[in-house]
């Protein structure tokens, strides 16, 4: 299939060993809708990395940073369901946008934190995904104007054949949607199986998320991480 947008990789990397975790989590399976799994912890790379492997993802909120959600249902976005609008697409042979992965890794998730109502990407999440991206666990999306200047962008975390989207920014209009389309491309060409967007909302459900029971999640999320993907690779 052809590609709508080309995406420059800059670099290359696999994820690099980590050491045990030190924390055994709960099954989420035995929890209520809401998904609160887990307090306190902390934020090392093996911690999330195990987290993620088991269904569940941090989420601080004002009343505590170190919280464990998977929520029920969960929200996906299947592999080839992207819904590009006509004008979408009409930006994308537009060549307006250059899009990379993992040019500016730090200042994407730092235009994500910086928002005016307010985030749960705290300083610790922002020190916490940057140690994974440095380590090949994490990656992002970056969409540049014509000037060179970052119009909008995503990041999130592999591991196998997962990717769980984590956020998105856009100071230019369409450019988060570009990166999203960048992003799913990506995933599509180098076998990720299941791409993980947490909680719908508006944005995401507009381009094709879904929301899914959270067993047939953990069902999905055992299969895809026992597969090794190249997904920050040149295709």
């Amino acid at each position: 299939m052809a590609r709508l947008i080309q995406v420059q990789v800059v670099g290359t990397s696999e994820p690099r060993p980590l050491p045990p975790c030190r924390y055994r989590f709960p099954d989420p399976l035995q929890c209520d809708e809401v998904g609160l799994v887990a307090t306190g912890g902390d934020f090392e790379p093996e911690t999330i990395i195990e987290a993620y492997r088991h269904a569940i993802f941090p989420w601080p909120h004002p009343d505590g940073e170190r919280l464990w959600f998977s929520p029920d249902p969960r929200a996906i976005i299947p592999v080839g369901g992207l819904h590009v609008s006509r004008r979408l697409a009409r930006t994308l042979q537009s060549a307006r946008f250059r899009v990379t992965m993992n040019a500016a890794f730090d200042r994407v998730i730092r235009a994500c934190a910086d928002r005016e109502e307010g985030t749960w990407i705290t300083p610790a999440i922002v020190e916490s995904y940057g140690r994974l991206h440095e380590l090949g666990w994490a990656h992002s999306f970056e969409v540049w104007t014509g000037d060179g200047a970052l119009g909008g962008g995503l990041y999130g975390v592999q591991v196998g054949a997962l990717f769980g989207a984590e956020s998105m920014f856009h100071i230019v209009t369409d450019a988060s949607k570009v990166a999203m389309v960048a992003m799913m491309e990506q995933a599509e060409q180098t076998g990720i199986q299941l791409i993980d967007v947490q909680v719908a909302n508006p944005h995401t459900t507009s381009m094709g998320a879904v929301e899914i029971p959270r067993a047939e999640y953990v069902s999905r999320l055992r299969e895809a991480i026992a597969q090794p993907v190249p997904f920050a690779h040149h295709v």
